[in-house]
């Protein structure tokens, strides 16, 4: 039997996203969905086949059972796309190393489905599409949170002029949930970003560790601190 090393659970779901991308009318690298109106098309076609439309799922349809899985997938531009990857490369080794390959699949899968489902759920009568992996990656954050409070990760904030800075995870976390919170309270269930997703996946992945582990799991040190750039 080979044994796993190292984050392959991590690297193989941000192989499977830059793929599913790179072969999605979304990338506009693939010329067989045209160009213009007929790309628009595709792209919108895309979205409601794979991704989730709250209507349609709460509505009981067989046909949607699978969308919040394979909306996990799902990239809504290369932004979207680069931004989610970035997080959960930073964030995601870390924790898979704790968790173990199995129990973190698992666990990546159930966040980022539960996330997608609370979101529907509060947006039942919107046909607005809704993908992306947020959802899953936020629980990665919260399970982090709890696992590695104290790690460093160097992080970029607008109003300090975009200067990289160090703080323990702990601040750069609890900081990220506090705005997608806002966010969430402040947005309504047009199109944009699902900052609801995000609060639901952050607090199950955190509760998920603390039920999971307790306090005793928290590691206070770790060889190989954690680095990783972008707006938390």
């Amino acid at each position: 039997m080979i044994a796993w090393r190292g984050p392959t659970v991590t690297y193989a779901v941000i192989g499977a996203c830059f793929l599913v991308f790179l072969i999605s009318p979304v990338s506009g690298l693939n010329p067989s969905y045209g160009t213009g109106d007929a790309l628009l098309a595709a792209q919108s076609s895309y979205f409601r086949r794979w991704g989730i439309v709250p209507a349609e799922l709460l509505g009981g349809s067989p046909d949607v059972l699978l969308s919040p899985l394979t909306a996990l997938f799902v990239s809504g531009s290369w932004l979207h796309l680069l931004g989610n990857m970035l997080f959960l490369y930073v964030f995601g080794a870390m924790t898979e190393e704790r968790l173990g390959h199995l129990e973190f699949a698992l666990f990546y899968a159930g966040c980022g489905c539960l996330a997608l489902l609370g979101y529907a759920m509060a947006h039942a009568d919107s046909d607005q599409t809704l993908v992306g992996a947020s959802g899953a990656i936020s629980g990665v954050l919260g399970a982090f949170l709890h696992l590695f409070p104290r790690a460093r990760v160097t992080s970029l904030f607008p109003f300090l002029f975009f200067l990289p800075l160090r703080f323990p995870a702990w601040i750069v976390l609890i900081f990220w949930f506090v705005l997608q919170w806002l966010a969430a309270r402040g947005a309504d269930s047009g199109p944009g970003v699902a900052y609801l997703a995000h609060v639901v996946g952050f607090c199950l992945g955190f509760l998920y560790a603390w039920v999971r582990f307790g306090r005793g799991a928290r590691v206070k040190a770790h060889p190989a601190a954690t680095e990783g750039e972008g707006q938390p």
